[in-house]
């Protein structure tokens, strides 16, 4: 392999994605390329910052949330007593207690059946959190493996959290990472913008001060990346300055 080609693994290496003899020449190359380590370093923040920008928590089990409904589920105490009253009492039960027996079951089942239905929903919701987090984690993954995928970080205005940018021109796509970013206002979102040579172009919402992103449209010709502050609904052109701009170095 060439010096050329070993130049290019920086976001591969980063995000181990190289058989053991790639890597193993890609580490002789590393000893000896500050350019190369310093892209190594900066995609393994990155990686970094990706993997714990958000997490899924999984509902509790069904037989969990069963066992612990149990104790609502009340028994009433048997009948003691001997003579006339407890007769009568005996005598109720036999003619109404199998009535009252079914009544309970139902009424336990329909608790337990809402508790199911309650708890499906919540895994079908959760598998979905997961399964949207796995195709952001892939999508990044395939960005940072590019043979020219670049980063770029900055401060937000004031020196209050980082942002990074990732982007390839051959794949034609970025990314953003938030870091610690000012906590957003109610009714408002973080909006991304590609700069296209002074225009920005909207590229997507984050609507929290951390969390990961992969930005709308093709990089084209844009120089760069902008951040500002927007309603919660976003805005088709920056409604005040950027709080960040990240060039395209």
């Amino acid at each position: 392999m060439s010096a050329a080609d070993l130049h290019t693994l920086t976001g591969a290496y980063a995000a181990h994605a190289l058989d053991p003899a790639e890597a193993a020449e890609f580490e002789r190359h590393l000893a000896r390329c500050p350019a190369c380590a310093q892209e190594v370093a900066e995609f393994t923040a990155t990686l970094a910052r990706l993997g714990a920008a958000e997490a899924v928590v999984p509902p509790a089990a069904l037989k969990d949330r069963v066992m612990a409904a149990l104790p609502t589920v009340r028994q009433d105490p048997p009948q003691t007593g001997a003579g006339p009253a407890a007769g009568r009492s005996r005598g109720r039960w036999r003619r109404h207690g199998p009535t009252l027996a079914l009544a309970a079951c139902l009424a336990a089942a329909a608790g337990f059946g809402g508790l199911a239905v309650q708890q499906h929903r919540q895994a079908d919701e959760a598998r979905a959190r997961a399964a949207a987090l796995q195709q952001r984690q892939d999508a990044f993954a395939d960005l940072l493996t590019a043979p020219d995928a670049r980063s770029a970080a900055a401060a937000a205005a004031g020196g209050s959290g980082l942002g990074t940018v990732v982007w390839s021109e051959s794949r034609g796509r970025a990314g953003f990472l938030a870091s610690g970013l000012p906590a957003l206002a109610d009714g408002t979102t973080y909006e991304l913008w590609f700069n296209d040579s002074g225009t920005m172009r909207p590229a997507g919402l984050l609507p929290r001060s951390d969390g990961a992103l992969l930005l709308t449209g093709p990089v084209d010709a844009a120089k760069g990346v902008g951040v500002t502050v927007e309603p919660a609904a976003g805005s088709l052109h920056p409604s005040g300055a950027p709080i960040m701009l990240i060039p395209f170095a």
